[in-house]
């Protein structure tokens, strides 16, 4: 699918942010956004952002602030307040794709910014906590580690966004993300750390461990695999009732034993990976056309 071309015929106006793309599924059409990004490139080249597209900005801009705060409290080795920082940062992100579309207010800028942030607290910022906790006894093949895993979610972000405008692209017609989402690698990441913080055990904690866990994560990162997206999860009709019972006892227990939660929803979440494999070749098989 070709951008839609500004007024001007000049330059494209402003694409899709990732999270709006990666929320909805599919690359919106170009007749639902075309005013939408058409006042938010002219705003953008008159020198400013409405008022109306600065409310998502500013949700970026405090996620990337909280991730960059969780290598401050890493520094002073207060490292559950690292972890809870990156949570902050995560609910943050989930809430800015979503408040730009509810005001119709995505934009490039918007876009670039949320990239940035989501390398930087999701890729740089755990890299660097998971480094200073554990990576650092291991020497230079504890940074290759940290490197690695920074990196990945760099190309991940990257690959994303560079096909928000391909209209084939298997996965997401199909309702799957290619490859781990950041925040998700995120917290895959940070799990030996919260179930150190509860357990106290030092086999969280062996660097050795560590790095294949984190390089094992970057793989994730930029891999082609189908993973399941959270906005294309219906639950069925007769069991609807269930699930808002099991998502409430979940919030509950994040309150109560917040490190024990946290591990069992990225554990979870790694359990799921075989069954999206197993969802998404039913799709496509169901889809090939009959020879």
């Amino acid at each position: 699918m070709s951008a839609p071309s500004s007024p001007d015929g000049g330059k494209p106006p402003a694409r899709l942010g990732p999270k709006a793309a990666e929320a909805d599924g599919l690359v919106p059409s170009d007749d639902d956004f075309d005013d939408d990004f058409d006042d938010e490139a002219n705003s953008e080249e008159k020198g400013g952002l409405t008022l109306r597209g600065m409310v998502p900005n500013a949700i970026t801009a405090a996620a990337l602030c909280a991730g960059l705060t969780a290598v401050r409290f890493a520094i002073d080795e207060n490292w559950s307040f690292a972890v809870l920082a990156i949570v902050v940062a995560g609910i943050l992100d989930g809430m800015d794709g979503r408040i730009a579309r509810l005001l119709n207010a995505q934009s490039r800028f918007g876009a670039e910014l949320d990239s940035l942030a989501d390398a930087l607290s999701f890729g740089m910022a755990p890299a660097l906590i998971l480094f200073l906790w554990s990576l650092e006894d291991l020497t230079r093949f504890g940074w290759f580690a940290a490197l690695a895993y920074a990196i990945c979610c760099a190309l991940r972000l990257a690959r994303f966004n560079a096909q928000i405008d391909v209209e084939d692209q298997p996965h997401k017609l199909a309702g799957f993300l290619t490859g781990v989402p950041a925040p998700v690698g995120a917290g895959l990441a940070l799990t030996p750390l919260c179930l150190w913080i509860e357990t106290g055990m030092d086999i969280f904690r062996e660097p050795v461990f560590l790095a294949v866990w984190m390089s094992a994560i970057g793989v994730l990162f930029i891999s082609n695999m189908a993973t399941l997206s959270w906005t294309a999860i219906r639950p069925q009709r007769d069991i609807r009732i269930w699930f808002i019972a099991v998502v409430a006892i979940g919030f509950a227990a994040a309150l109560v034993e917040p490190w024990w939660t946290f591990s069992a929803i990225s554990l979870g979440y790694l359990t799921l990976m075989p069954y999206s494999l197993i969802r998404y070749g039913k799709i496509k098989r169901a889809r090939a056309p009959i020879t």
